[in-house]
């Protein structure tokens, strides 16, 4: 009998680490906005992003503490990266890991959208997603 409840147990979590990384628990009300630029600003290829947090501390990555966490800026992204496995780092999703609340970006000429993306420490996002509007903005 034991040995079919070891068994049991082992088949359980090798299915629940198949399925990824378990998002940590969102904070009631916390949430992200992009205090500037404003929606359908007309800026210059430097852009300066200052972000916005409510509800939940912004921290290190470094910092395991619960309710905490860091930003994270979607550039022209179309969807949400996958909730159980952490944001890619790349161009088009960059790391505030140092618990950074402004930078200032360089795009090319033309639309793009921004977006905050609030990870945990792993950089996974939480569960629901703690995720700012999408805002338009158009470089010269």
């Amino acid at each position: 009998m034991r040995a079919i409840v070891l068994v049991a147990a082992c088949l359980l979590s090798t299915s629940a680490m198949a399925q990824g990384i378990v998002p940590p628990k969102a904070p009631h009300g916390a949430k992200v906005f992009i205090v500037s630029p404003k929606n359908g600003a007309v800026v210059g290829q430097d852009v300066r992003v200052v972000f916005g947090v409510k509800g939940i501390k912004v921290a290190p990555a470094t910092d395991t503490a619960p309710g905490t966490g860091h930003h994270h800026l979607l550039i022209d992204v179309t969807e949400l990266p996958p909730a159980d496995a952490p944001i890619p780092a790349d161009a088009n999703h960059k790391h505030y890991g140092k618990g950074q609340t402004q930078d200032t970006i360089h795009l090319a000429p033309g639309d793009h959208t921004l977006q905050l993306d609030f990870a945990d420490y792993r950089h996974v996002q939480f569960d629901p997603p703690i995720v700012s509007k999408k805002i338009t903005i158009h470089v010269k």
